[in-house]
């Protein structure tokens, strides 16, 4: 799943974007060769919708027409466009491809409450509303913080391969307005915000209206450290310094220096700004010193599984397109972007029954400039017809 925003970056090129981010996708299907495959995008085409229209229809042309891609003869493509509805549009983007060894796919027709065949390529766009054959909502208004519309909801979709049925949600979650209210509580007010969206979309895809299935659910979920924790471990022998604003005495800038050491600048933190001396520590052995402050999960960890994370945290990166490893000094980074599943579907992923590593949780464009998320990816094998003395299995692929 990959955040795709053409007009947040000011130093790369849309087109330099696209050329690095589709090369960097093609590797990963030319190394794990999936006979089924999920893109999720979240904020397609950017916050200038309107203006990226162009970007995105040349990215979408491009992916289905790739010679990267042609061993996938069947594909269907959603991308809400709809944005001069303030309380419809969501910006996502969800792309599957079958590969032309795949028999016997099925999507689910919500409206008619049976399976469809897959044949050729189809893409929908504008209101999505009116497609039978996917489920979107954009949250209530509510649940945005201060009430303010944002591009923040999910899309279902319902897949059967050879008998085995699952879901494929794409969601995108509410991001941390402010570092200075971040590290206030913790944990963080904009946490309780996720939590609760995260609750609401579990509640709508097990709900009674269609016969339960395992789901697979990844996108950007905008998780992040529990910022108290964090600044505090990292500032642990720092005396902190408070500016605040001369008019209405709020706090705008925390300082934190070292005791000794010529006081030196450990770490500076405003609304958007997260300055610290030192951006190894979130790279050395990818960042693993840092889980234990990703906490978010872990009130979900009876219905939600995820496999063990051993990449660097996704976001967020530098857009200069020479600073592929770099993090913008902007937000602490995190691991935003996540595949997390249900326990029913963690079990139709199947283990590995030698050496071979067959289940692989992965950043794509590691040293690249993929913009300011790096998109994540889940390889696996999955036994098609799951508990049958004998299965097919078809080998997958979904990405964030």
């Amino acid at each position: 799943m990959q955040e795709f925003e053409y007009c947040k970056s000011t130093e790369a090129k849309p087109e330099n974007l696209q050329k690095n981010w589709l090369r960097e996708f093609y590797q990963v299907v030319h190394t794990h060769k999936p006979h089924f495959m999920a893109l999720h995008c979240q904020e397609f085409g950017g916050k200038n919708y309107e203006a990226s229209m162009s970007h995105v229809d040349k990215f979408v042309k491009e992916l289905l027409s790739s010679d990267a891609m042609k061993d996938y003869n069947r594909a269907r493509v959603y991308l809400d466009e709809n944005y001069k509805s303030q309380e419809h549009f969501t910006a996502l983007g969800s792309f599957y491809f079958l590969h032309e060894s795949l028999k016997n796919i099925y999507q689910f027709d919500f409206k008619a409450k049976k399976y469809k065949k897959v044949t050729g390529k189809e893409i929908y766009s504008d209101t999505l509303e009116s497609t039978p054959m996917l489920e979107k909502e954009k949250f209530p208004q509510d649940y945005f913080p201060e009430c303010k519309w944002s591009r923040k909801g999910f899309i279902r979709t319902r897949w059967c391969i050879t008998d085995c049925a699952f879901d494929l949600v794409n969601i995108h979650l509410f991001h941390d307005a402010s570092n200075l209210i971040a590290w206030e509580t913790s944990p963080s007010v904009y946490s309780g915000i996720r939590h609760k969206a995260l609750g609401y979309v579990l509640e709508r895809i097990i709900d009674q209206r269609f016969e339960k299935v395992s789901y697979f659910v990844f996108g950007d979920f905008n998780f992040r450290l529990d910022a108290k924790a964090v600044v505090e471990t990292l500032c642990a022998k720092a005396t902190m310094q408070t500016i605040r604003a001369a008019d209405t005495n709020e706090v705008v800038k925390l300082i934190f220096r070292e005791s000794d050491n010529d006081r030196k600048v450990m770490l500076q933190l405003e609304k958007k700004l997260f300055d610290y001396f030192n951006q190894d520590v979130f790279r050395d052995n990818n960042g693993t010193a840092l889980l234990e402050f990703d906490r978010e999960l872990s009130v979900f960890k009876d219905r939600l599984y995820e496999l063990d994370i051993s990449f660097p945290p996704s976001y967020p990166y530098s857009e200069d397109s020479s600073q592929g490893k770099q993090y913008m000094n902007t937000r602490c980074p995190a691991w935003c972007d996540r595949i997390l599943m249900s326990h029913s579907a963690k079990e139709l992923i199947l283990k590995s029954e030698n050496d071979e590593k067959i289940v692989i949780y992965d950043h794509i464009g590691p040293n690249v400039c993929m913009g300011d998320h790096k998109p994540v990816f889940l390889s696996f094998r999955i036994a098609a017809g799951a508990g049958k003395p004998i299965a097919n299995v078809h080998k997958c692929c979904v990405v964030q």
